[in-house]
């Protein structure tokens, strides 16, 4: 198992300005940190990389569509092969960076909503776009961790149960699922069943608050959580994702308007001993 920290908290542009940072995290305990892919080229995360090797910093990434003219299930082909294309680009950034994960809600756009469920026209198309962004991230070494998203956030795909029947249905290696205890809190009846019951889809996994806040101090069943994954035989990443205000769009985006934390020291510091404590006591 290993422990990492997503770097949406400060931004969702990492570059050698971070260092200090980067290297407090470092100091703290964590394994790596997860990186935003949201601009820049192939090389500026290259460089990215370097600078985290030089740390002792390993690294998975992450990232969101937010844009509805590249959206993944639209009817119209053009704005399905944008969103393809727009893939395509964030995996030759994952890959650049010397991850082999890239996850998020990479099924469709952020914020998007139609009014109604999906259809079956939706999954369908859904279907065809991720195979093909499949197909490019086994040629670059990277696998994609389709996040299920809570109802005020997406409408394609809310439960873990849905999430990974369409993974089923896509059927390409490297298109699996992640599981993120924030959106399992809202949408699922039993979170912790929820992981366990699509654990064999499962390759990422987010740790966070109900309250995207602190780990440990809100009402998420950390015992039984933790001892469940641990049980499952998973040994990859857990990642604590904590958001704040410094990111207008992205604060407006998950609907974010106060703090969750005296600092984000706090959120990092006292994350990490909450995951290592709980890990320790699983066993």
């Amino acid at each position: 198992m290993k422990i990492g920290f997503c770097m949406f908290l400060w931004t969702a542009n990492v570059t050698a300005r971070h260092r200090r940072l980067l290297e407090d995290i470092k100091a703290t305990g964590y394994d790596g940190v997860e990186i935003p892919v949201f601009q820049g080229t192939p090389d500026d995360y290259r460089k990215l990389g370097v600078l985290l090797d030089r740390i002792g910093l390993e690294r998975t990434a992450v990232s969101a569509m937010g844009d509805p003219s590249m959206d993944l299930v639209a009817a119209d082909p053009g704005s399905r092969n944008r969103g393809i294309a727009h893939m395509r680009w964030a995996i030759d950034c994952t890959a650049a960076l010397g991850a082999d994960r890239l996850s998020g809600p990479l099924h469709s756009t952020l914020g998007r909503f139609s009014g109604n469920g999906p259809t079956p026209q939706e999954r369908k198309r859904s279907v065809a776009s991720q195979r093909a962004i499949g197909d490019h991230a086994a040629k670059n070494g990277v696998t994609i961790g389709l996040e299920a998203l809570n109802r005020f956030e997406c409408y394609l795909l809310n439960t873990m149960a849905d999430l990974s029947a369409h993974v089923d249905e896509i059927g390409h290696a490297n298109i699996k699922a992640m599981y993120d205890t924030f959106h399992a809190n809202i949408e699922e009846a039993d979170p912790v069943d929820a992981f366990v019951r699509h654990v064999s889809n499962i390759v990422h996994v987010h740790i966070s608050e109900n309250d995207r806040g602190v780990p440990g101090r809100g009402h998420i069943r950390w015992k039984k959580t933790f001892a469940a994954i641990r049980q499952s035989g998973y040994d990859g990443w857990l990642t604590i994702e904590s958001f704040g205000r410094g990111l207008k769009d992205l604060a407006a985006a998950t609907r974010v308007w106060r703090d969750f934390a005296e600092s984000p020291e706090a959120v990092y510091r006292e994350g990490f001993a909450h995951i290592r404590d709980h890990w320790r006591r699983a066993a």
